[in-house]
C-alpha cells in the first residue's frame, strides 16, 4: 500500500523551492549524500521518478510538480486545523518566523520579538534580516513561509495581506561637511550638480528620485517646465510631468547595498542621501544631518506588516502584529521629539 508522510510532503516542496540537493542538505545540516537517499526511497516506495538531476540543478518531474501541488493544499489544511485547536486552548505556541530590513530589523524587531517570546515561553522564533525582499520568491505556504515580512513601504502583491504599522517618510539629508562646499540646492533639478549616495536594492530604479510639492502642491516658483530657470526635459535629467511631480535622474557618486554603508557615507560628507525617517531622525535632531529641500517631499515609505492569507487565521501572528501597531502608535519613536 503507497503511503506518504508529512515529512514526504515537505520534503517534496523544499525540493522544488530549492531546486538542489546540495541546497536542501545544507538547509536540513545533513549530507548531500542523505538527501540523495532519502530521494531515492520516496521514488521507490511510490513507483515513480519524482526529480530530474542535472549537473547543475534539479528540476521536478511532471508527477512530482503534481505532488508538490496537492502538497501545499494538505500541509495549508493541516496548519489550519492546528490553528484551531490551538485558539480552542488559548495557547500561543509553534514557530513564529519573521523576516524585516537589515537596520529596521536589529534596531525594533530583535528586541520585539524577544519581549513577544518572554511573553509567549512556547513560541519559537525565528528573525531573517535582509534589505533584499524579492515577494515572489518567498514562499506562501507549508513550513518555510514566513508568518510576518516587515516592509518599509507598500509592496503590492494579492497574496498578503498588509497592515499599516507606522507612518515613515523618506528624507533628502546631508552633512554640513558636505553642505558647506557643495553647489547651491533649491530644487530637485539641482541634484544633477552634487553627490548623490544610492542604495541599491530590491532591482528597483534607485537612481530616479522622485518629488511632489508639500501637500501636493508646487513648492518653488518657476520651478514647471516653462520659463527661464525652469526644470526641463532633455540633458539635464530632469521632468515634471506636472506642477506637482518632479522627477530627477540623479548621478551616483557611490552606491552600496547596505543602508548603513549609504548612511555611513553621508555623516562622512560624501554626499546626499533619501533615506527613511526612522533611520535620520537621530542624526537631525543632532545637528549631523541637515534635512533639504523642505519644500519638495519624497514618496512615503510607511512600515507594513504583511501577513500572507494562509497566516490570517494564525492567533501568533495576529497578536505580533497587534504587538507591532502598539509599540509604533499613536506615535513612533521617531517622532517622540519632532514635529510630524
Amino acid at each position: 500500500m503507497m503511503k506518504l508522510t508529512i515529512d514526504d510532503l515537505r520534503f517534496v516542496l523544499a525540493l522544488d523551492r530549492l531546486g538542489s540537493l546540495a541546497a536542501l542538505a545544507r538547509e536540513e545540516n545533513v549530507t548531500p549524500p542523505a538527501v540523495t537517499k532519502r530521494l531515492g526511497q520516496l521514488e521507490a516506495r511510490l513507483g515513480i521518478r519524482l526529480a530530474l538531476r542535472t549537473t547543475r540543478r534539479l528540476q521536478l518531474t511532471h508527477e512530482g510538480l503534481l505532488l508538490a501541488q496537492h502538497a501545499t493544499g494538505v500541509l495549508e489544511h493541516m496548519q489550519t486545523i492546528e490553528e484551531a485547536l490551538r485558539q480552542r486552548s488559548q495557547a500561543v505556541a509553534g514557530k513564529l518566523k519573521v523576516h524585516g530590513p537589515l537596520g529596521f530589523g536589529r534596531r525594533y524587531l530583535g528586541p520585539l520579538l524577544a519581549q513577544f517570546q518572554t511573553t509567549h515561553p512556547n513560541l519559537e522564533v525565528q528573525l531573517y534580516l535582509s534589505d533584499n525582499l524579492m515577494l515572489p520568491r518567498q514562499p506562501v505556504h507549508g513550513r518555510d513561509a514566513f508568518d510576518v515580512l516587515v516592509s518599509i513601504g507598500a509592496i503590492p502583491d494579492s497574496r498578503w495581506v498588509a497592515h499599516r504599522i507606522a507612518p515613515n517618510r523618506r528624507l533628502l539629508c546631508a552633512a554640513p561637511e558636505y553642505l558647506a562646499k557643495a553647489p547651491p540646492l533649491t530644487r530637485p533639478a539641482d541634484l544633477v550638480h552634487h553627490a548623490c549616495l544610492v542604495l541599491r536594492e530590491n532591482d528597483e530604479d534607485v537612481t530616479l528620485w522622485r518629488f511632489a510639492g508639500r501637500d501636493g502642491k508646487d513648492a518653488a516658483k518657476g520651478s514647471g517646465t516653462g520659463g527661464k530657470g525652469g526644470e526641463k526635459r532633455g540633458g539635464s535629467g530632469v521632468s515634471a510631468g506636472s506642477a506637482r511631480e518632479h522627477t530627477v535622474r540623479v548621478r551616483p557618486a557611490m552606491e552600496s547595498n547596505d543602508g548603513d554603508v549609504v548612511h555611513q557615507w553621508c555623516l562622512a560628507g560624501k554626499g546626499i542621501m533619501a533615506r527613511s525617517e526612522w533611520d535620520v531622525a537621530d542624526g537631525l535632531a543632532s545637528g549631523r544631518l541637515v534635512a533639504l529641500l523642505p519644500g519638495y517631499r519624497l514618496p512615503d515609505a510607511d512600515v507594513m506588516a504583511l501577513v500572507p492569507q494562509s497566516r490570517v487565521a494564525s492567533m501568533r501572528t495576529r497578536l505580533f502584529v497587534e504587538m507591532l501597531r502598539k509599540a509604533f502608535g499613536p506615535r513612533p519613536p521617531w517622532r517622540s521629539d519632532r514635529r510630524a
